[in-house]
This record gives C-alpha cells, structure tokens and sequence, in this order.
C-alpha cells in the first residue's frame, strides 16, 4: 500500500497548511507557566510536568514546585535532584517525521520491555523528544516528534481540528449499511465517534483497502469503530497529521528531519514567534 504525499517536502501546499483555528502569537521574554517551560525545554509534554510536579519530584530553587507556578529561566530547577537545562528561548525547536513499523511502542516505560520508538531517534545531549499523539503497538505510518513540548501540545490540541489520515485494510466484506453507520456515527465507550471521510483504495478477495480520515486521535478509535460493524481491521497505517503526509520514500524505522524554513512557518501556523535568525559574533577590532 503507498504512501501519500508528493514531492520532496512532507508538507502540503500551504492551502492546506494552515490549521482550523490559527492562535495569536504569545509575547517572548516573560515569565512562563513552570510546566510549559519544562515542556519547551523538550523534557516531555506539559500533562507529564504536571504529574511531575504534583508528585513533588521538581524544585524550584530549592523548594517544591507547585502546580500553576511561573518561573523564569534565570531559576533553577531540578527534576529528581538533578538540575535540568532549560532549552533557550532563541533556539529553534526541531521537529522530526517518524515512518513508525509495526511491534513499537511509543513510550519510554514498558513493563513488557517491549521495543521503542525512542530508541530509534537521533540522540540529543540535552532535552528529548516529544511525540505527538502516540501510535499503538500494531499500527504503523506517520508518527511526529519534535523538542518543544508546547509545539506537540498544540498539535495535539482539539481546537486546532488537525486532520488524521489512515490506510485501513480489513478481513472480509464491509456491507453498505455499516460503511454508512461508520460516517453517521459509531457510540463507543468513550462518546460518540465517527469517519470524516471514507473512500475505497483497492485489494480484492479476502484482504479490501480504505483511505479514512477523522479529526481526534483517541486511544484505538479506529480499530474500535470497525469492531462496532462487525469487522476485523488486519493493517493500519496513518499516512497523515494535519499539514504533514507520510513521505514515500520515507523507510521504515528511519527518520526525516524539517528545514528550518518548514519550522518556522509550522510555528507561525500555530501561533508561536519563532526565535529571530542567529547573529554572527561582532569581529575584534584592531586598537
């Protein structure tokens, strides 16, 4: 089954670039929630500072952090007793578009020990990767990751209505009537869910294609709404994340990284003021 996308860049043409609803940029400089700071700092996402520090496992300057509190980066911070660096607000965040093979998990903690996502990206001396949403064990196809938890956090968010695309291949017939349920809406245990686009994508026989599209990324909602019909998903593959398409000759297990120029308007796209170009050092003039 291919991949979407079409030429060299991962992103579409910028018709289709710009989320639903586009946020004002946020002033720089200023004091920041403690938990956004942290997460721009790419030590996770802002959900996981905040576990952090509710469970009393950051300091700032010495004393316990709590939950809601700004700090800035001239404060020092520690996570476990370890002083953490704070990624610098002129620093451009990277972003990373992941083809996830079936068999990993996208987490760091597996009591299974099963195999990571993260073990296959490239390493940094400070910070992590952030993924953006998550893929399950499974599933395959485009996974994002980026250094600035509040870039994944917006990509995630629901107000943005980033479209997901997949590649759905199932067992069997799918009949009309549940092809139609599946558009209308399917209930599931966690609310109402339902296809924003449906369309045929070949196979014959036993094994049939679909191209499927919705605008939320809940746990196995795909699977899920299939099993409500009736019908056994056998190969799942999301070929797309909002402005981003699955690159095909992107391999599995390997990783293409965004150009600056793609960063910066992903970032102005979701309304975050991209750090200004770096200056040279001024040349030492002679006495």
């Amino acid at each position: 089954m291919a991949a979407a996308g079409n030429g060299p860049s991962a992103r579409d043409s910028r018709s289709t670039d710009v989320p639903r609803h586009r946020a004002s940029a946020e002033p720089a400089g200023k004091p920041e929630r403690l938990h956004k700071l942290l997460a721009n700092s790419g030590l996770g996402s802002r959900r996981e500072m905040e576990e952090l520090i509710a469970a009393g496992r950051i300091t700032v300057n010495g004393d316990p952090a709590q939950i809601g509190q700004s700090v800035s980066a001239d404060d020092r911070i520690k996570i476990n007793g370890k002083l953490v660096r704070l990624r610098s607000a002129d620093r451009l965040p990277r972003v990373l578009l992941y083809h996830k093979p079936e068999g990993e998990i996208v987490s760091r903690n597996d009591p299974q020990h099963r195999p990571s996502v993260f073990t296959s990206l490239p390493r940094m001396a400070a910070g992590r990767w952030v993924a953006v949403g998550r893929l399950d064990f499974n599933t395959s196809g485009l996974l994002l990751l980026t250094t600035s938890g509040d870039l994944a956090n917006r990509l995630m968010h629901p107000r943005y209505q980033l479209l997901r695309e997949y590649a759905v291949r199932i067992l069997g017939d799918l009949p009309d009537e549940a092809r139609q349920r599946l558009l209308d809406g399917i209930e599931l245990e966690d609310g109402l869910a339902s296809f924003g686009s449906f369309q045929e994508a070949g196979g014959e026989g036993a094994n049939r294609w679909y191209r499927v599209s919705l605008f939320e990324g809940r746990n196995r909602e795909v699977r899920r709404m299939f099993e409500a019909v009736g019908v056994v998903v056998s190969r799942l593959i999301r070929v797309r994340y909002g402005p981003f398409v699955l690159p095909p000759g992107l391999k599995r297990g390997r990783v293409q990284e965004l150009a600056e120029p793609e960063v910066r308007r992903l970032l102005i796209d979701f309304g975050m003021t991209p750090p200004g170009p770096r200056r040279p050092a001024p040349r030492s003039r002679p006495a």
